[in-house]
């Protein structure tokens, strides 16, 4: 034990260390173009909303990486197109006043062999795709829309009374008691079935037609592409994930804006996925579910291609409406590390930090460095690492009812997820339900995780389970429920030093379960708290020393 106390310490110290020093970050080597430009309207291109130009647009690429490559301009129109394939050397550029706008006719989508949330799969042909390319941007001041509402399933609970009968006038399919709409048969079909676009022998072509609507593409799917450029365009209403690097590297991601609605399933801002050597600054997301977020495979797919996200850039961004600001995970098999985050802005955004996993994953997430977050107005916790994810919304909705998970020791396996070595600084809080939330599964703890120069304004305090090596100082936690502010279970190796908290905390410190040991705290003033510990559930006082 005491071997391991030591190793804790000179580990956190180390991580503070280097918090102090200049971040090496990595390099992304960036994209370069020829000045040949090829408009769209000289291949038959027009932008009246009606005209499908697919073939057009699609020709209008193809001819500009034929000829070593350049800029293949989109004017200022309504541009309505089915999918497609961007090549190598081929800026596509969007003029103020353009809009990309992919058709709602899904017969114009062929289904191909794709990629969804971590393992192989049918799906349809995303809007924007490429593969294998090299040297590809989409950049400019237009609009890429991916006509998202014909294709997602929507919660009743999501929408006003007005949208909700709208909604269902307009055709498509009711589930789960009239609470859920979905576009078509095919779609509910396809929604009743587990993984029921995972290739194998079993399932031909028919069957993956029958449920084809099921299927959503993501709007930009990049895979195993380098030196790649996304810059100034707004991305909006995906079917599913808006901006989806796959297995990709050299990316740079720079003023854009992605959106999605709100109660979009799935509608994910950018999700990197294996991918290396990655910039994304000065954008914004405004979406339906997470905001940037780090992934690598999942479960045993994702353990097998072996390819971890890392050296990540991400400053200056902002995320509004989201389930998670940052987020890495879940499906994160792969690993995920070496990714710095610096000056972020997440309003309104679920939950801020948001680390998720459960168990059959795997994949270790470590190395990630985080400083200069500002919140504001975040429904959920500021901070969360979690191990039982559920797949599930972050807040639950009206009368919707959720069970704690069982809590049980597993043997420790390839299958075991692992959380370690985070480093957060200078986070500065305006209002959340909770402030840190920690649990970590009781053959794995979340380790040696650090958060230093904090400000917390949240209903709730800090609440630890299962973790190990946990670090606070100079943190402020100013709560209204301060009983206890900070809630320990089972969590051992914990320091707070210079912890500040609410003039009227009741209890400071609750203390559950025989798994708690060596809790300390220094540098801190006691005498406004009216109980400094309390220990419950196989828990002793004596785990905790007071400096």
């Amino acid at each position: 034990m005491l071997k391991y106390c030591l190793f804790s310490f000179l580990l956190l110290t180390a991580l503070n260390a280097r918090s102090q020093a200049v971040w090496k970050l990595p390099e992304v080597a960036q994209t370069k173009f020829s000045g040949s430009v090829y408009p769209i309207t000289k291949f038959g291109a027009v932008p009246d909303g009606y005209t499908l130009n697919t073939k057009s647009i699609q020709a209008a690429i193809d001819a500009c990486t034929a000829k070593g490559g350049g800029v293949v301009a989109v004017p200022p129109g309504l541009w309505l197109t089915g999918p497609l394939t961007l090549k190598s050397n081929v800026n596509l550029n969007l003029a103020a006043g353009a809009t990309l706008l992919f058709t709602k006719d899904k017969t114009q989508y062929p289904l191909v062999k794709a990629n969804w949330e971590g393992f192989e799969q049918m799906r349809n042909q995303s809007p924007i795709s490429a593969k294998n390319a090299v040297n590809i941007a989409i950049t400019g001041n237009g609009i890429i829309d991916g006509n998202g509402d014909a294709w997602r399933m929507v919660k009743k609970d999501k929408l006003t009374e007005s949208q909700w009968k709208n909604l269902v006038a307009s055709g498509g399919v009711l589930a789960e008691g009239g609470k859920t709409w979905m576009p078509s048969e095919s779609y509910a079909k396809g929604n009743a079935m587990k993984d029921p676009g995972r290739l194998s022998p079993d399932k031909d072509a028919a069957f993956y037609q029958s449920v084809k609507d099921f299927f959503r593409p993501n709007l930009v799917v990049l895979t195993s592409c380098d030196k790649v450029l996304l810059e100034g365009v707004t991305f909006q209403n995906s079917p599913a994930w808006c901006l989806h690097p796959l297995m990709s590297k050299n990316i740079t991601v720079r003023n854009v804006f992605v959106k999605n609605p709100w109660y979009a399933q799935n509608g994910d801002g950018i999700d990197l996925e294996s991918c290396s050597n990655v910039l994304i600054e000065n954008s914004k997301f405004d979406v339906g579910d997470d905001g940037l977020c780090m992934k690598s495979g999942r479960d045993a797919d994702g353990r097998k291609r072996a390819m971890p996200t890392k050296d990540v850039i991400i400053r200056g961004c902002t995320v509004y409406a989201a389930h998670g600001g940052f987020v890495v995970g879940s499906e994160m098999s792969g690993g995920v590390n070496n990714v710095y985050v610096s000056n972020c802005t997440f309003i309104g955004s679920d939950i801020g930090l948001r680390f998720k996993t459960t168990r059959g994953r795997g994949g270790i997430v470590e190395n990630i460095f985080i400083k200069d977050i500002f919140m504001k107005d975040i429904p959920g916790d500021a901070v969360l690492f979690d191990m039982y994810y559920m797949a599930k919304d972050p807040i639950a909705l009206a009368g919707e009812k959720r069970e704690l998970p069982k809590v049980e020791k597993l043997a420790v396996d390839e299958t075991t997820p692992q959380f370690r070595n985070i480093q957060i600084s200078n986070i500065y809080v305006n209002g959340a339900q909770r402030a840190v939330f920690l649990r970590g599964l009781p053959e794995m703890a979340v380790k040696n995780i650090s958060i230093s120069n904090a400000v917390f304004q949240s209903k709730q305090g800090i609440e630890i389970q299962e973790s190990a090596g946990i670090q606070f100082k100079n943190v402020q936690v100013y709560s209204g429920n301060t009983n206890p502010v900070v809630d320990i279970i089972n969590s051992r190796d914990i320091r707070f030093d210079q912890f500040k908290y609410s003039n009227n905390a009741k209890t400071l410190l609750r203390l559950s379960g025989s798994g708690v040991g060596n809790i300390g705290f220094q540098n801190t003033d006691y005498k406004n708290v009216t109980n400094k510990v309390e220990a419950t559930l196989g828990a002793s006082a004596a785990a905790v020393s007071f400096k």
